[in-house]
């Protein structure tokens, strides 16, 4: 393996900053792909979609070279309709129509497309990419890095002050609008006066002072913020609930797939998802998408936005603790059997070599 490093200034938040120093790390970049001696005896590129220039840049490289070298786009993230979601562009302006060009010339180039969900698979179909050209391969986790946790052994619930004898539901991650944390503050209001059920939250984020005033104002006893943990403690972050979050705004959900699912499952732990109707419903319910007609349930999935049915969902769920230990169960097997890096990487090295000129 040779590693080419160059330095560039930090990112920042500056978004003419930001584009700036795309554009520069792009130019550094195909000047290397297309001239440097040991890239030019590569037979594949291997292309991230982050930042989101790379599969046009790509494109370029290939259209450059004398022979026409391959290129398997591994997208992670669909844009522009990721910017459109969080509230960053809005559809058919000025910069959604860039997006859609980069995007559409991107896609027309690559050799192969590897995406993360069939959702992702459905939405660039729609564009008309053509299906022979993608290969729907899932993120895998570190199944023995995150692994179930045995209450007793979790010294998280001392350290946090965290009761054994609730049922408690937890979220870990980003305190933005697109995960819609407010949905989970309202059930916790909602289920205020019920002394047998506690909401842990641990994250960051641009909501995380809301969060924690609004605790305090209405005195949300059963509601606890505490600080985003290292990736080492994730296993015993969510070893803390009977059931943890995955959730998000209505209508954000068709351009993201939420990875912390498979950390969720990986940790023996029932999934209870507040989610855009899709890929995620089918995965939580057992379904088909899932790729395994023996998939069993691994949680509750009620529809983003809806808080009466979340609501409901986890005062049922209260009663059966039982239940959520046999779905947590299902979704550490449907991990052990189809999502660990083994598996994963060997699909990746098939995508790339099938385009490999032989």
């Amino acid at each position: 393996m040779v590693v080419h490093r160059f330095s560039l200034y930090g990112e920042g938040k500056n978004p003419i900053l930001r584009a700036m120093r795309y554009v520069l790390q792009g130019i550094i970049q195909f000047n290397k792909a297309v001239f440097a001696k040991d890239a030019r005896s590569c037979d594949v590129m291997f292309i991230a979609s982050t930042p989101p220039i790379q599969g046009a840049l790509a494109a370029m490289v290939k259209k450059c070279r004398r022979d026409h070298i391959p290129f398997v786009y591994n997208l992670q993230d669909i844009f522009p309709d990721s910017l459109v979601g969080t509230g960053l562009a809005k559809k058919d302006g000025l910069l959604w129509k860039i997006g859609r060009r980069i995007e559409n010339f991107t896609y027309c180039n690559a050799d192969k497309i590897i995406v993360i969900s069939q959702d992702f698979k459905r939405n660039i179909m729609a564009k008309g990419v053509p299906e022979e050209k993608i290969e729907v391969i899932y993120n895998w986790v570190d199944e023995n890095a995150i692994t179930p946790v045995k209450d007793e052994e979790n010294e998280l619930f001392e350290e946090f002050g965290i009761s054994r004898d609730k049922f408690r539901v937890v979220y870990a991650g980003n305190l933005g609008n697109a995960q819609n944390i407010e949905i989970i503050v309202n059930a916790a209001r909602r289920l205020k006066d019920n002394k047998e059920i506690e909401f842990i939250i641990f994250g960051k984020g641009g909501l995380e002072d809301e969060i924690k005033a609004t605790k305090e104002k209405e005195q949300l006893d059963n509601l606890k913020i505490l600080p985003l943990q290292p990736y080492e403690r994730v296993a015993k972050v969510y070893g803390l609930g009977h059931v943890c979050i995955v959730a998000c705004k209505p209508g954000l959900g068709g351009a993201a797939m939420p990875s912390k699912t498979w950390s969720i499952m990986s940790s023996g732990r029932a999934v209870l998802a507040n989610f855009d109707e899709g890929e995620l419903k089918e995965i939580v319910e057992g379904g088909p998408s899932t790729g395994s007609g023996t998939a069993k349930p691994c949680g509750v999935f009620t529809k983003a936005g809806d808080l009466e049915g979340f609501v409901a969902s986890i005062e049922e769920l209260s009663h059966h603790p039982e239940r959520c230990a046999e779905m947590g169960g299902n979704g550490r097997q449907f991990i052990l059997d189809n999502l660990t890096c083994e598996v994963g990487t060997r699909k990746y090295v098939d995508v790339i070599k099938s385009v490999v000129k032989q």
